[in-house]
């Protein structure tokens, strides 16, 4: 039973190089993520690497070198969880230079039980592998 459990999460992460080291990391808030604390799970990410990080409501200034933009979806199933992250990082330019993805597959149809896990128990891992060139 245990691969229909594993089989349901997929996560896919190009991590940050360690070249761009240009702090802090602007993140724009993304007001239409509905699921609660995932902001403050990415910024902690950041932090336990330490990369600072700042967050801007509409869009980050020309100032910032890094930009960190994302989307986070919940599901409901019994439960509301999280079903669906992204992470982008990019250049002041538009350059992609790192990107993060979780995804649990097959909604009600999978019978993983932690797809109900916490957002930072399936964020955190995430958050790792995009900053493992750092700390």
């Amino acid at each position: 039973m245990a691969p229909l459990f594993t089989a349901c999460t997929a996560v896919k992460v190009e991590p940050l190089a360690a070249s761009h080291t240009d702090t802090p990391v602007c993140i724009v808030k993304n007001d239409d993520v509905i699921v609660p604390n995932f902001l403050n799970v990415v910024q902690n990410g950041f932090n336990r690497h330490d990369v600072d990080t700042k967050v801007f409501r509409n869009e980050a200034p020309k100032s910032c070198n890094i930009i960190l933009t994302y989307t986070a979806l919940r599901s409901w199933d019994i439960a509301p969880y999280l079903s669906h992250a992204e992470i982008w990082l990019r250049k002041q330019n538009g350059e992609q230079i790192a990107y993060a993805q979780y995804h649990i597959r097959g909604g009600s149809v999978c019978l993983a039980l932690n797809k109900w896990a916490s957002v930072e128990s399936k964020m955190d891992p995430v958050m790792d592998k995009l900053l493992a060139n750092y700390k």
